[in-house]
């Protein structure tokens, strides 16, 4: 039996942010949401996570995750005491109780699984999670034996300089035989430079007590400031391109592209440099993105081209083409094998097959049939100042450079809008419409100020006889 406790009670003063230090942002998923991904393979009976600063944020942010249980530690006084806040709520268990930390954010399912059964198989007191580091600044030291059995544990800041030259560090990550150790949590006290109960502390009265060295020591990296979030982070995205790549994606440039683990790729996709793929963003087979694509939370179909282009929250199928420079807004679906070109944004729309937008407009609110073509300089005037309406064009229909569609609109099927024409009115099929004033030429005229002597200002001046 396994219980899972995660302490996510700090407030990360480092950060210098006012949100909970646990819910920063990692590869699409924040801080803890990484930590609860880590126990998939353990199915543990009971996964209590013990919240202090910003406990409201941090419960709303897990609330759609079923069968987590919160504790509340108030005051805040270090690792020991967040644990202690668990005895009322697991009496009478009598299994073992896995203990993480919210801000380690790197390790891998299968870590955790290997501890958990060296723990079980040893019939340890407790067993936790080491590693020997190059630079062990900032962690505290665990003294062992020559069979790993641990000796002892010091937080750095109350190591002497001697002491710190030991390698060997505790990654925070401890599994417990709980009875033993809840008969030995009452005994903590706050004798150190922090005045805090020391989690570590407990280590003095059980027995038999191990250390486990991880193999990748990335994966015990903990985030107490922006850069060891940034090193993080380089730490994910090394991992997630290295999966695509052997998955069969082609990553040209890879350190110049970021890929969220939430990201799902298909074979024989290509990802140019420059090209940032976040949230729930699903890409097929034969894609071709980027260079300089910002795209999120989106659908690509396959076989499709997008090149220096934001989408977000939109849809394309087959065989379409994207960019350059085109912005697509949420909910915009395109269909097969169409093309949005320069300079062309689209919100709330949707094209049918083989619609073209090819440069220089703005649809809004709008649904296209298929084959339409739309002119350079279309903009669909959805918005009066309180309300946003819809417009809608038929297949096979056309509109001329720089039209203002006016909505609500319909335009029917097999239309031709001409050039220049601002349209406030439906169409039927099969029409042509024109929409636009009668050009005037006024022969010599001048604008007022250009008037010289007197001279009426709109007459052409008369020539001087020679």
């Amino acid at each position: 039996m396994v219980a899972v406790a995660i302490l996510a009670a700090g407030k990360g003063s480092r950060m210098k942010s006012d949100l909970p230090k646990v819910l920063h942002p990692l590869g699409g998923m924040t801080l803890i949401e990484r930590v609860l991904n880590t126990l998939g393979g353990l199915s543990p009976e009971r996964t209590l996570i013990i919240v202090g600063h910003g406990a409201e944020r941090v419960t709303s942010t897990l609330a759609g995750r079923p069968g987590l249980e919160f504790v509340h530690q108030a005051p805040l006084l270090g690792t020991g005491h967040a644990v202690q806040q668990l005895m009322p709520r697991l009496e009478g268990y009598r299994g073992d109780l896995l203990v993480l930390n919210g801000d380690v954010p790197l390790l891998r399912p299968a870590t955790l699984h290997a501890l958990v059964t060296q723990h079980q198989q040893a019939g340890n007191a407790v067993t936790l999670l080491t590693a020997c580091l190059a630079d062990a600044t900032g962690y505290g030291r665990v003294f062992c034996d020559a069979h790993n059995r641990v000796e002892g544990i010091i937080e750095h800041r109350d190591c002497t300089p001697e002491q710190r030259h030991n390698p060997r560090v505790n990654a925070g990550i401890y599994c417990f035989h709980w009875p033993r150790l809840a008969e030995v949590l009452p005994r903590l006290q706050s004798q150190n430079q922090q005045q805090e109960y020391y989690l570590t502390d407990v280590m003095q009265w059980l027995r038999p007590a191990a250390a486990v060295d991880v193999a990748d020591s990335a994966e015990i990296l903990g985030i107490n400031d922006r850069k060891q979030l940034a090193d993080a982070a380089e730490v994910v995205q090394s991992r997630v391109r290295e999966g695509w790549l052997t998955a069969g994606v082609t990553l040209i440039d890879p350190a110049s592209i970021t890929i969220d683990e939430t990201v799902h790729l298909e074979p024989d996709i290509v990802i140019e440099p420059q090209t940032h793929l976040r949230g729930q963003t699903q890409i097929q087979r034969g894609s071709h993105i980027g260079p300089g694509c910002w795209i999120e939370d989106s659908h690509i179909g396959p076989d499709c081209r997008v090149l220096y282009a934001v989408v977000s929250q939109s849809r394309l199928a087959r065989g379409s083409r994207v960019g350059p420079y085109a912005h697509l807004r949420e909910g915009v679906e395109v269909g097969d094998n169409c093309r949005v070109g320069n300079f062309v944004e689209l919100k709330k729309t949707s094209l049918g097959s083989h619609t073209n937008v090819a440069h220089l407009s703005y649809l809004g609110d709008a649904s296209l049939g298929s084959q339409v073509n739309v002119g350079g300089g279309t903009i669909t005037a959805n918005y009066d100042g309180h309300q946003k309406h819809p417009t809608r064009i038929g297949d096979r229909s056309k509109t001329g450079v720089n039209n203002t569609l006016v909505a609500p609109l319909t335009v029917g099927c097999d239309v031709t809008i001409a050039a220049g024409s601002t349209i406030t009115e439906d169409l039927p099929d099969d029409c042509l419409a024109i929409a636009r004033s009668r050009q005037v030429i006024k022969s010599g005229w001048r604008p007022r100020y250009l008037a010289a002597d007197g001279a009426s200002v709109n007459t052409v001046p008369t020539q001087p006889s020679l």
